[in-house]
């Protein structure tokens, strides 16, 4: 494969707790390596049933805020027809039709061209798996 595509996978710990997790750093020094530079697209794709891929704005409370509009629009009670797992896990299935589980990004000269309070990052409120994979593709 030539170097106008390169794809790597992350491990993401997200532990037994719904978690928003900034994967804005590790998207940079994939960048870094991938881009070396260039123009192009990053996709962030997350192969799993229960998780998603948001920007939005961290560390000022917005993603426990999307956290809390999540509870209210999906609340983790024993409504949903999907019932394996812990109670309420059939909302995590649904999540993904909320919160897409990919991203295409803009990259300028090598780095993400985000607005200046966004971050990209991983949504994940299945409590019932701790592991995730993230896949970070460059097309230059």
């Amino acid at each position: 494969m030539s170097d106008a595509f390169t794809t790597r996978m992350l491990n993401v710990a997200t532990g037994s707790r719904e978690r928003v997790v900034d994967l804005t750093s590790e998207c940079e020094s994939f960048l870094r390596e991938a881009a070396a530079g260039r123009d192009g697209l990053l996709n962030i794709f997350v192969p799993h049933a229960t998780a998603g891929i948001a920007v939005i704005e961290t560390g000022a409370g917005s993603d426990d805020d999307l956290l809390a509009a999540l509870h209210t629009l999906l609340p983790a009670d024993d409504r949903w027809q999907h019932r394996h797992g812990s109670q309420g896990h059939g909302r995590d299935h649904v999540l993904p039709a909320i919160v897409p589980p990919h991203a295409t990004l803009p990259v300028i000269g090598g780095h993400l061209e985000l607005g200046t309070w966004q971050s990209v990052c991983l949504v994940d409120t299945n409590r019932d798996n701790p592991d995730r994979k993230v896949r970070l593709s460059f097309l230059g």
